[in-house]
């Protein structure tokens, strides 16, 4: 089957497909297809909550595209910061610039944040929510994946994107940029949201 990854992370383009396309998804991202930025896209993430992000960006690309469409919204939450960046962990420094430019402003907040903190107030955790749209104007479904860690003082490893240099996973005892692709698709959000899409699209009519 064909399935439209809602998403222009380049990040998160590469985790769509080392899990999806296994699992005998044809995957393929808006820009493959013609759909290319809009200024009504820049405002489907100004939700409240994962789930309504997801939501807004999976019903916008089925609509534009007529495809089964899968959209992602995901996000650092620090239990200090009574869970912040949360759903503005892309916005949060309010930078600009390149996709580089951004992790580094984003992460440098983490760390003024954080200045000082002990270790039991440096928990934190990651949250992916997917949503799937099969048509347009068809009930979304949702996957939610989690994983547990804490928030390091100094970055560690240079793999992955975003705040992972800093996240050290409870289930690998390192830095998502210190794990390899494997390691990480294995235990992150992403991974395990990923999966069990994956599980209900090989349970799914459409896809026999």
């Amino acid at each position: 089957m064909k399935l439209l990854a809602a998403t222009r992370s380049t990040g998160k383009q590469r985790e769509f497909r080392r899990i999806l396309e296994p699992a005998g998804v044809e995957l393929v991202f808006p820009d493959d297809i013609g759909l290319y930025p809009t200024e009504a896209e820049g405002r489907l993430e100004l939700g409240e909550s994962f789930e309504s992000n997801a939501r807004r960006k999976a019903e916008h690309f089925a609509r534009r595209s007529e495809l089964p469409t899968v959209a992602d919204d995901s996000g650092l939450e620090v239990l200090a910061l009574g869970g912040a960046p949360g759903v503005r962990s892309r916005r949060w420094a309010g930078a600009g610039g390149t996709p580089e430019q951004v992790d580094a402003a984003n992460n440098a907040e983490l760390l003024r944040r954080l200045a000082g903190a002990p270790p039991e107030r440096r928990r934190a955790g990651y949250r992916c929510i997917l949503a799937l749209v099969w048509q347009d104007g068809a009930v979304p479904e949702f996957f939610e994946g989690v994983c547990g860690g804490r928030i390091l003082e100094r970055p560690t490893g240079t793999g992955g994107f975003g705040y992972d240099p800093y996240f050290q996973s409870d289930d690998l005892g390192k830095s998502f940029g210190e794990a390899s692709p494997e390691e990480k698709d294995a235990v992150s959000h992403r991974g395990r949201a990923l999966r069990a899409l994956a599980d209900a699209l090989r349970r799914h009519p459409a896809t026999r």
